[in-house]
């Protein structure tokens, strides 16, 4: 019965009950009577007509949640419908929402007690703003200056309300105001008209409170509005005024130190010519005198930092950055690692990102090639980088590559779970580290060999110390010229070797063996150039693979795997002093090496061997070494099949299913290595798998049909299903890895067709591997028009069953969703022709089923759907069906994209979502489409073209979909997106502007909108790190002529 008084809005609302309602959610109600509460409550703020109670709820509530709840109910109306509410109704709540603010900040009891309720108005009116001014309410700053200068209290708000303006309209504004509205409003406070500009307002209150107002709070808030308008406004206001002088009155005092401190930062960081210098050098002459009075150099930091308030604390850091003598700031810096010695764990993630980021602000950033020259400057503070480079080595944190780590009980242990925190951090302090290092590369050198001798001596001997030498080391791989690192990699490895055979113990031994492990492994290009230390730390990799300290034996096989893919010709060559070639000794001694590694290490590891043998260039050597290395898989594979014609009962047991599957899993891996030369080991085995496949089929079936669908969930179904899984994917393997050869393709696909396809086809839902479906679309894409042919089987075998089961819902069998479409996309690229020649009730299917892929709210599905969308768009206006397909298509197509372009969850498709709407409106002018898009039986009007026809079935479709836009507004944005079709540039920030007018995309995380632009910036900023040395790590450079290296 109440929840019915409330719902019914054709009188005031009961705000008791109202009262009653909002404290029952949020405080006083059972688990019931919350739930009840949540629900009365979101049928409220989802009613259009709620809004009209607010001002009456405002008024006769005294609960500060129930006006937070009307707050809230506003705050929508805002955002999405204030352009479509009737004049006078806007005009009504922006003076009521002033009203109250004026009201409750003029007096201080009100304003101290309601400081809350005052913010969230606060923000409500700047919301107002942002629709209303400039154009509505011109009078908006001068009003609030006005306001501002009749109380102390209230100026103190206007304050408040200025700075979450300029923070909304020009910091936080990106995918919320259109570009235009930002331009307008940022001239609005810059026009120079007369005495009246509005910023000239804002200046001179803020000048007059700074110079009269003796109350803490009021200064405060001042500095904090006026910190957020100096980054943008013009510079006459800050150099032309007495500002500066008056900001600097206020350093002194602690009070506003660190507020004024960012004011001054954030002077210091515009880029004002040299117009300006001489204001500019007089500002800095004065705050540098009282910074050295405030910060002398004999201060204790640790201890001033101690004894210091949050905000004193947070002063002494930022005041650090304006002292202008390099060796000044590295003093500081010191006593700042001193400090967070003290006061913090040395690895302290939190912190040392922060601290770090301080030091490379203060190092000199090169750019271009790196002079080797030591200049003056480095020499005058060649100690305190010493010491900041002996502080960096001693503090560096741990790399993703390291697995084995100390736990909190003093053990060494194997990581089960990355530290992204430490992540972050290393690479901060590796980037700091790269930069000292090229300021000094002798002395680099210097401290990590002196560490490590100590470590050999004992001196310094602890796993911290060993471990964050060798992070420092392998950090810092490509910033030294050959011939340096040469020199300086020969007594790091020495000296790690040794150290291994000196310390003994276990957890040592392990510490030792992971640190090694992690050094040689940054370094191949050392490696390459070296044979003698290339074969020593191959050899203790075996040694460490009979290791079975936890994590040691993954760390082995996975340095093995990383040496062996930057140094593989190296392995395959007679090098000098030996009888054979390295691969061939290994292949010797395969069974000893492996003897003690598990499966899936045993898997790496013939993946490294793999990659050795793929560098072999006499294909009858090759020949050999791929016969030697697959000689165990085998003969156990020839034992198991051999048995199995005897009695096929013996391939159900789950050890002999486990034994299967591992030996295909172990072909996967040398498959992915080798490529095309897998061709004569998959032929020995091709035609046993298939028959295994057929028959762990019929097993899944038949155990599904008699146990349900719960009979999927089984150890045996699972296991006979792994072993299907994997021969599909060792098939797919191959064929991706191997280079286009069309026998290949004759050889491999025909077989495939019935214990494949046809299995799929006759198999339960359940039962049907997601593998087949990217199976095929590999061989698709690999043999291209060749299976042109085939397309019709495999739609027959594939499409009508696979729809069945993934259009049901949006979550069930999500593998299948994906590879489907991934499927459907490599048909209609390379055999678009089969698609043609399909009926219109199957290619209606076909385009049902790419419309539900890019609304599908998983990612990858709807990006995938989108591309292929694309395709087939471009494919069908090339071909003779352009007419007949668009016809039919177009409104539909032009529909569903603006729907999921509309919709937050699809932001991240956005990319996709423009590119197809630049080409339906590009289309409508091409010479593609001949006839009329319209059917002109049942739309009565004629058009003069395509083009006027589109335009005017997209306003209609708009203008019916977002009510809260005018027609004006959505003509103007139709009429952009034809004018702009051939600009994507213009074409993409019309439609960004569009989905921040409709306010589908308000107050949202609109990155994804802008995703290609950061994507472009990071490659900038990649092409520019890669211009200094060791920046991006070698290993992640490729570098396919890597074993052009003088052999030794």
């Amino acid at each position: 019965m109440a929840a019915e008084k409330l719902r019914d809005l054709s009188q005031p609302i009961d705000v008791t009950l109202l009262d009653a309602t909002v404290e029952s959610f949020y405080a006083t109600g059972s688990k019931d009577e919350r739930a009840a509460a949540d629900n009365i409550l979101r049928e409220l703020k989802a009613n259009p007509d709620t809004w009209l109670q607010v001002v009456h709820i405002l008024q006769s509530t005294r609960s500060t949640h129930t006006k937070y709840f009307a707050l809230q109910v506003l705050e929508g109306v805002i955002k999405y419908r204030w352009n479509a509410l009737p004049v006078e109704q806007r005009d009504g709540m922006k003076n009521y929402i002033s009203e109250v603010i004026v009201q409750l900040s003029g007096d201080e009891g009100s304003f101290r007690a309601e400081r809350l309720y005052v913010n969230k108005l606060n923000v409500i009116l700047v919301q107002i703003v942002k629709h209303e001014w400039p154009a509505k309410w011109r009078s908006f700053i001068p009003d609030l200056v006005k306001a501002a200068k009749t109380s102390e209290t209230l100026c103190e708000n206007c304050m408040a309300i200025l700075k979450l303006l300029s923070e909304e309209v020009f910091d936080f504004s990106k995918g919320e105001m259109t570009q235009q509205k930002i331009k307008e409003m940022k001239e609005s406070l810059n026009r120079q008209v007369r005495l009246f500009c509005e910023f000239l307002l804002i200046h001179e209150l803020c000048l007059y409170v700074l110079s009269a107002s003796q109350r803490p709070e009021l200064i405060r808030s001042t500095l904090s509005a006026l910190h957020a308008y100096l980054s943008w406004i013009p510079l006459g206001y800050i150099f032309e005024s007495p500002l500066l002088e008056t900001l600097l009155k206020f350093f002194p005092e602690p009070a506003y130190r660190n507020l004024t401190l960012q004011c001054l930062s954030e002077v210091a960081a515009l880029n004002c010519g040299d117009f300006y210098n001489g204001q500019y050098v007089k500002m800095y002459g004065i705050f540098m005198g009282q910074l050295q009075t405030m910060l002398p150099l004999n201060i204790n930091i640790p201890e001033a930092y101690s004894n210091g308030s949050d905000e004193e604390q947070a002063s002494l850091l930022r005041a650090l950055g304006f002292y202008p003598e390099l060796g000044t700031v590295l003093h500081f810096i010191f006593q700042v690692s001193e400090l967070f010695t003290l006061h913090h764990h040395v690895g302290h993630p939190g912190l040392t990102p922060s601290l770090f980021g301080l030091q490379m602000a203060c190092l000199p950033r090169t750019a271009g090639s790196i002079k080797p020259e030591v200049t003056e400057r480095q020499k005058l503070y060649a100690d305190s980088l010493s010491k900041l480079r002996g502080l960096m080595i001693s503090r560096m944190a741990k790399p993703e590559e390291v697995i084995i780590v100390e736990d909190e009980n003093g053990n060494i242990v194997r990581e089960t779970m990355k530290d992204n925190d430490v992540l972050v951090q290393y690479k901060i302090m590796r980037e700091t580290l790269i930069y000292l290092s090229h300021l000094g590369h002798d002395d680099t050198e210097r401290q990590m060999l002196s560490k490590l001798s100590k470590q050999l001596s004992g001196e310094e001997w602890t796993w911290n110390n060993l471990n964050t030498l060798c992070w420092a080391i392998g950090s810092i791989s490509g910033s030294m010229d050959v011939d340096q690192e040469n020199r300086f990699l020969v007594m790091v490895i020495r000296d790690l070797l040794n150290l291994c055979e000196i310390i003994k113990g276990k957890d040592n031994k392990a510490v030792i063996a992971s640190n090694i492990m992690y050094v040689v492994g940054q370094y191949s290009r050392f490696l390459r150039a070296h044979w003698k230390f290339l074969k020593t730390v191959v050899h203790k990799l075996f040694e460490f693979m009979h290791e079975t300290h936890p994590g040691v034996q993954d760390m082995a096989c996975d340095t093995f795997l990383k040496i062996v893919q930057k140094c593989k010709r190296k392995f395959v060559i007679l090098q000098v002093g030996e009888k054979e070639p390295f691969v061939s000794e290994l292949l010797s001694g395969l069974v000893t090496i492996v003897g003690d590694l598990e499966p899936h290490q045993i898997h790496t590891f013939y993946e490294s061997v793999g990659s050795m043998i793929q560098a072999e260039t006499d294909p009858q050597k090759r020949s050999e070494y791929i016969q030697r290395l697959m000689d165990l898989p085998n003969q156990k594979w020839t034992e198991i099949i051999g048995q199995a014609r005897q009695n096929a009962d013996i391939l159900k047991d789950p050890d002999m299913i486990r034994t299967v599957l591992n030996i295909l899993q172990t072909n996967t891996r040398v498959a992915t290595s080798l490529g095309t030369h897998f061709l004569s080991q998959i032929s020995l085995i091709f035609l046993d798998m298939l028959n295994v496949y057929r028959m762990y089929s019929e097993l899944v079936s038949s155990n599904i049909a008699e146990g349900g669908p719960y009979a999927s969930r089984t150890s045996v179904v699972k296991l006979l299903r792994s072993v299907k899984r994997e021969i599909l994917r060792l098939i797919e393997t191959f064929l991706e890895k191997a280079e286009y050869q069309s026998h290949i393709g004759k050889q491999f696909v025909p077989p495939m067709m019935d214990p494949v396809l046809g299995d799929y086809a006759r198999n339960v839902p359940d039962a049907r591997e997601s593998e087949v479906l990217s199976l095929f679309a590999t061989i698709i894409n690999k043999y291209k028009v060749n299976m042109q042919d085939e397309v019709p089987r495999i739609f027959e075998a594939v499409f009508q069953c696979t729809l069945e089961m993934i259009t049901k819902n949006f979550e069930d069998y999500p593998e299948h969703r994906l590879k489907f479409f991934s499927l459907l996309r490599a048909i209609a690229t390379f055999c678009f022709p089969a698609l043609v020649q399909l009926s219109s009730e199957q290619l209606k299917l076909v385009m049902d089923s790419v419309i539900w892929a890019f609304r599908h709210t998983e990612r990858n599905i709807a990006e995938t759907g989108l591309n292929l969308l694309l395709e087939l768009l471009k494919k069908f206006q090339k071909s003779d069906f352009s007419n007949q397909f668009y016809r039919t298509y177009f409104m539909q197509i032009e529909q569903e994209i603006f729907a999921v372009l509309t919709d937050t969850f699809h932001k991240p498709g956005f990319k996709f979502h423009v590119l197809v709407l630049q080409h339906l409106f590009s289309l409508v002018e091409s010479k593609s489409l001949t006839e009329p898009l319209w059917d002109a039986s049942t739309v009565l009007q004629q058009y003069p073209n395509n083009a006027a026809f589109v335009l005017e079935y997209t306003i209609k479709l708009l203008s019916s979909s977002f009510p809260n836009m005018t027609t004006s507004e959505v003509t103007q944005f139709v009429n952009g997106l034809y004018e702009s079709r051939s600009d994507i540039a213009r074409f993409k920030n019309n439609i960004r502007d569009f989905l921040v007018q409709s306010k589908e995309f308000s107050a949202q995380d609109n990155k994804d909108l802008y995703a290609e632009e950061a994507a472009a910036q990071i490659e900038r900023d990649i092409q520019k790190m890669l211009l200094i040395p060791g920046l991006i790590a070698p290993n992640e450079i490729q570098d396919d002529m890597a074993d052009s290296y003088t052999i030794s």
